[in-house]
């Protein structure tokens, strides 16, 4: 396997503020005595990521003030109310300078995807031009791996709430998906229903 300590990053996306929740800011969610965010910097740390940046936006300063997220490079977005794409766009931008080679993308409002979904996506990484992918039978999910040299098409294709999804439909040839059903649960923390899965 190639070696990727240092050369893939983390990247939580978790500057959301919960609009369908009451517009509590999904990053500071309880969950098993933390905040999301925290599991989900844990989460991408144990599956192999050495580096992680985390990107803030709805609530920032409360989010820096509450969460433990020492060793993070903290990335704000002004723009977070425009959606997800103007998050990945400013999580992308703050690798520009960092010498990573490829970005493992999460989202924070996910916390049934651990360190077992990270790694095995991790483990996907061998060039600067690798696109994967997690899985769930069969239909792709997050975690998300972008190599560096997809990173200006996909800030380019990012708008909105869409994110990356329609620069992975251009290029899902290239895409290596990776199963992880077997091992985490893909739902979201979007609304006063989805609140169940927190403990």
């Amino acid at each position: 396997m190639t070696e990727n300590k240092g050369e893939v990053v983390g990247l939580v996306l978790a500057a959301g503020g919960g609009r369908r929740l009451g517009g509590r800011p999904k990053a500071l969610l309880p969950h098993r005595g933390r905040p999301l965010v925290e599991h989900a910097v844990e989460a991408l740390r144990a599956g192999g990521c050495a580096r992680v940046h985390v990107v803030l936006g709805a609530e920032a300063g409360a989010v820096r003030e509450q969460a433990s997220l020492s060793g993070c490079v903290l990335v704000d977005n002004p723009r977070w109310e425009e959606g997800m794409g103007s998050s990945l766009r400013a999580g992308l931008g703050s690798l520009a300078d960092s010498g990573a080679r490829a970005a493992l993308v999460s989202l924070v409002d996910q916390p049934g995807i651990g360190r077992e979904a990270v790694a095995r996506v991790l483990a996907a990484y061998a060039s600067p031009l690798t696109l994967a992918a997690a899985a769930y039978d069969g239909e792709r999910g997050h975690p998300v791996l972008f190599g560096a040299g997809h990173w200006a098409g996909i800030a380019a294709a990012a708008t909105g709430d869409r994110g990356a999804r329609a620069y992975l439909r251009a290029h899902a040839d290239a895409v290596v998906l990776v199963e992880c059903g077997d091992v985490a649960r893909a739902y979201d923390i979007d609304t006063e229903a989805d609140l169940v899965h927190l403990e």
